[in-house]
Parts: C-alpha cells; structure tokens; sequence
C-alpha cells in the first residue's frame, strides 16, 4: 500500500520520498523497480524514477526534509482477541516526532494505514505531543491487492478526517487530478468508514455464500438466483435501508427470514449469517427501549405505530413492541399515528394491536397538536412529514428521534 501509494502521488506531478526501514525495498525503489508483484506497479515505478520525482531513503529525518505531508502507510495485522496491533504505528509516530523537531514549516501527518477509532489520537497525535508541529488527519486506504494502482487511479471513495480544516483539506487536495469527489469528516468517522466498508463487503460475500449453500442443497441455480437479486438496482443493490434506526418489522421481513431459518433447518444446514439477522434486530430493538425508558420525561408522546411510514400495517412493528414494553413498566404515554385510524383497522392488524395494547385506544392522540401539548418529550419512530416535522420543531420539545437513533 506504502509503494502504490508513493508511486502513484508520483505519477500524479507530486515530489515523494519514501521511507522504509527494509534496505531491499529502498535499494529497488531508488532504482525504479517494484519490490514485489503488483499489476501495473514496475512500469510506474520506473516512468516517476526516470521522471526524477520519487526516491527513497531508511533514514526518517531526510524523509522528512522539506516535505508538507506524510503519509503513514504501516501495516495494523489482528492480534489473537481481535484488536489491531499498533505497534509499527506508535514506532513511526515516534520517529515522525523526533524528525519534526527540526522541522521548518507545519507538518501533515495522514494516516492511510487501517485504525480503530480513536487511534490516531490515542497513539498517532498523543506521540507527536498533540498538534504543535503536526497536524493529524485519517486518510484510509480503500485498495485491493491486484488491482491497486487501478483502485488509486480510479477510486470510488476518498476519505479524509480530522479536526484541522486546512490539514484535510491539504490532504485532499493531493488527489484533486482524480475523478473523484472527497469525503471530508471527523477523525474517527474516517477510521470506522474504513472498517464499516470492510464489514459490508465481508457480510455480502457472506450472505452470497450462505444463499448459495440454500439454493444448492434445494436443486436451484444459486447463479440465477444472485444474478436476478442484483438487476433491482433500486433496493437490492443499491443505497436503499444503508440508513442507521430503528428496528425492521413488517410482514415480509421478519416472517421470510424465519421461513429461510425453517427451510435450512429442514435440509440440516446452518446458515449463521442469516440466523444472526432476527436476534440482531430484537437486540437493537432492545436498546432503542432502553434509549426510550432513560428518558427524563415523565409523559412520552410517541409518533408513529406501524413499522414505517406512509402505510397502517402493524404487524410486528417495532413501535408496538416498544409501546408494550412502555407499558408494562408503568411508564406513561399517548401516541400520534399519521395513517392509523382505529374505525379503520380491522383483521389481523387489530387483533395483533389488541393483543400488545389492550388500552391503545384511550392512549391514540386526536391530532399530533393534541400529543405536543400533553407530551414532556417526543418520541419519533419514524421519520415525519415537512408539516408534522414544523409542528414538532416549533413546539422546542425534547427529542427523541429513534429513526436515526439520537436524541436532542
């Protein structure tokens, strides 16, 4: 990553330096030849050699020397328990902070390699002894083996962090001859961004997989079956529900997946991916309650009743599951549903509110004026129209906004 990475700036117009302690790398760099394989890595190496405009050096001082930016491109391998191991980070920490000393003009310090959040306050910036000389910015990598040259020529996402404007934006702006637009944002959104991208990616594949052993063990062409999956390219493979809230209920989410458990079952598989998603949701679930009982207030005026907005189906909506436990724990409340009438429902959604409300009727506001003026805190469980979003705004009641889980 270190190599494509001083490569490409290279290729790019910039002057780079490259620091290594391995001699064998400094020796193949300095002669504009590639350490290891890497498709499209010997011909640049060679064109910024011959350019002049990329070298190398063991020594972190004249690394340094008149340089704008450095960029920390170390490996973080997993330890056994699963934390990332530091400690190649905090030695070339230390050595950037022993080289700034002397150094003349204001340092950048990009940290490309992957870091937990918080790292690159808690080891990078607290041993440079906080921001003085350097400024600290995150600025992951996002390149795979193979096709890292490709990836940093012609990337998808960029991303820098970090809390002095002018740094990120200095960092940015070595990438500005690609066709991309930066993300600019906070230290330690820009280190989860990175492990939230790898966990998407590992869970795709993982969900692939497990689909796949289904449609085999039941005489089904798993191939087809993916290859539909991804022409909807408006809810399956698309942005659509990457939106961090409250909990998924309904009548197809919950039951299909069940139905999916059932019949794997039946086969003798085990699919642990899918299995995980119910408990994973109950135990979200679980703490949006426990987000909504911590409330100082002690009426709650809740908006919303069916599992999403725009529809009255209540079946296994989180919203009632969250209202029955509100219930049962003494805790006083009314509710504001914009689509639910109780002349109107009927079936199996009234008999499934009946049966976790019994009293829902008395606790149904008239209007949402009627809940803002009785309520000390509002509740929202789905997200509100502009009108009903002014109405909530203007009344300067706490907030408690549970599809995008914050409070305010």
């Amino acid at each position: 990553m270190g190599c494509v990475t001083a490569a490409c700036l290279a290729w790019l117009g910039h002057r780079v330096v490259g620091v290594d302690r391995d001699e064998y790398k400094v020796r193949a760099v300095n002669a504009g030849e590639s350490p290891f394989h890497e498709p499209g890595l010997p011909e640049m190496l060679q064109q910024v050699h011959e350019a002049g405009r990329l070298s190398a050096t063991t020594e972190m001082g004249q690394a340094l020397a008149g340089a704008s930016v450095v960029l920390v491109c170390v490996g973080t391998p997993s330890e056994p328990d699963g934390r990332l191991n530091v400690d190649q980070l905090r030695r070339v920490s230390a050595e950037i902070a022993a080289a700034v000393e002397s150094h003349e003009a204001p340092l950048v310090v990009a940290v490309r390699s992957t870091t937990f959040p918080g790292t690159c306050e808690e080891v990078v910036l607290e041993s440079l002894g906080g921001a003085g000389k350097a400024a600290v910015v995150a600025n992951p990598e996002f390149l795979r083996e193979g096709a890292a040259v490709r990836d940093f020529l012609e990337p998808s996402l960029l991303v820098v962090g970090g809390s002095d404007p002018k740094a990120v934006r200095t960092v940015a702006s070595l990438y500005s001859a690609l066709n991309v637009e930066p993300t600019l944002t906070t230290l330690r959104a820009a280190e989860l961004i990175k492990h939230a991208c790898n966990a998407f990616h590992a869970v795709k594949i993982g969900f692939a997989n497990e689909m796949g052993t289904l449609a085999r063990a039941m005489g089904i062409d798993a191939g087809e079956v993916m290859e539909t999956l991804k022409k909807d390219d408006r809810l399956n493979a698309s942005g659509a529900y990457l939106r961090p809230g409250f909990a998924f209920g309904g009548a197809c989410l919950p039951k299909d997946l069940r139905a999916i458990g059932f019949g794997a079952e039946m086969l003798g598989l085990r699919l642990p991916l899918l299995e995980s998603v119910l408990p994973s949701n109950s135990a979200h679930l679980a703490r949006a309650i426990e987000q909504v009982q911590a409330l100082p207030g002690r009426r709650l005026g809740v908006y919303g009743l069916a599992f999403k907005e725009d529809t009255d189906d209540l079946r296994e909506s989180p919203a009632v599951a969250m209202l029955e436990r509100l219930a049962a724990s003494g805790r006083e409340f009314r509710v504001y549903a914009p689509h639910v009438r109780m002349e109107s429902i009927f079936g199996a959604n009234l008999s499934f509110l009946l049966g976790a409300l019994p009293e829902i009727r008395t606790q149904m506001a008239g209007s949402l004026g009627e809940l803002v003026e009785w309520a000390d805190q509002i509740v929202l469980t789905q997200p509100p129209g502009a009108s009903d979003a002014a109405e909530i705004a203007a009344s300067r009641k706490p907030l408690c906004e549970l599809y995008r889980m914050r409070s305010h």
